[in-house]
């Protein structure tokens, strides 16, 4: 796994999936939140030491975390009862970390899992961190804030659709992979509009709004990397190579997607959030 690859699984685990988990507003989750460190440490951990039995076990004991998360997401349906868009995507959420997690603990033994590449293997737990946990959870999040018209439920819907056509080209092909980046980058696009709509309206909150207006911008050009890449990978035309997707795509997404907007949600669900602060 490249020092670069695993700088962004380290922000993943260690910062994005607590943080996310902190916004939805679910005790249970708020439990698994206060333990994440003790499976997230190891998997950290994993993430730089050589592939074996060591770097395995720490691995697993994050896929332990991982399971633990999704095992909440039957028990979280069963309470509400009924799933709207916005309860979709953040079930969604909880269910992609244990695929990353799979493709960790493959990767980190050496495994070709379903015949993947180590190399792609690597690749799958970042993208399961993003463009799975944390876009379903903001798409989830900004459509049950209040943004559940058309668009918002659009997004909190081809989001997780997207991210499922995704997973299911890889087995299938790449023109089904193509199909899963086209719903996908949609659904991403509409949170970046969501996100911009919502940036608009925090009032004289600078730095909130400086957060959700980076954040869209971003998100608009790494989805557009990553239709580039599923069109050349299915039909043969020039795309960037992996290495550069991760160096741009990739750190795109975490940093100026991911990290920027839950920074935002949280500063605008933080119960001493002035609508006047300027910074």
């Amino acid at each position: 796994m490249s020092v670069l690859v695993g700088l962004v699984v380290m922000l993943g685990m260690l910062v994005i999936v607590p943080a996310g988990l902190g916004l939805v507003g679910d005790p249970a989750l708020a439990r698994i939140r206060r333990l994440w460190p003790l499976f997230a440490v190891p998997g950290a951990v994993a993430l730089w030491l050589p592939r074996g039995t060591a770097a395995t076990a720490a691995a697993a004991c994050y896929a332990l975390g991982t399971l633990l998360l999704a095992a909440h997401a039957p028990l979280r349906l069963a309470r509400t009862r009924g799933a709207g868009p916005a309860e979709i995507a953040l079930l969604t959420a909880l269910v992609t970390p244990s695929v990353a997690a799979l493709a960790l603990v493959a990767e980190r033994s050496g495994h070709e899992l379903f015949g993947f590449g180590l190399g792609i293997l690597a690749l799958t737990v970042p993208h399961f961190h993003f463009a799975g946990f944390a876009a379903a959870l903001v798409a989830g999040l900004v459509c049950r804030a209040g943004d559940d018209g058309p668009v918002g439920r659009f997004a909190a819907l081809s989001v997780p659709l997207g991210t499922l056509l995704v997973l299911a080209g890889y087995f299938i092909g790449d023109l089904a992979e193509l199909a899963g980046a086209v719903v996908l980058t949609a659904g991403m696009w509409a949170v970046a509009l969501l996100t911009r709509r919502t940036a608009l309206g925090v009032g004289r909150d600078r730095v909130t709004r400086i957060l959700l207006t980076a954040s869209a911008a971003v998100l608009v050009a790494t989805m557009a990397l990553a239709l580039s890449w599923a069109l050349g990978e299915a039909t043969g035309l020039p795309h960037p190579s992996l290495t550069w997707m991760a160096a741009t795509h990739g750190v795109g997404n975490a940093l100026g997607f991911a990290l920027c907007s839950l920074l935002a949600l949280r500063r605008l669900q933080h119960p001493t959030h002035p609508e006047g602060r300027t910074a």
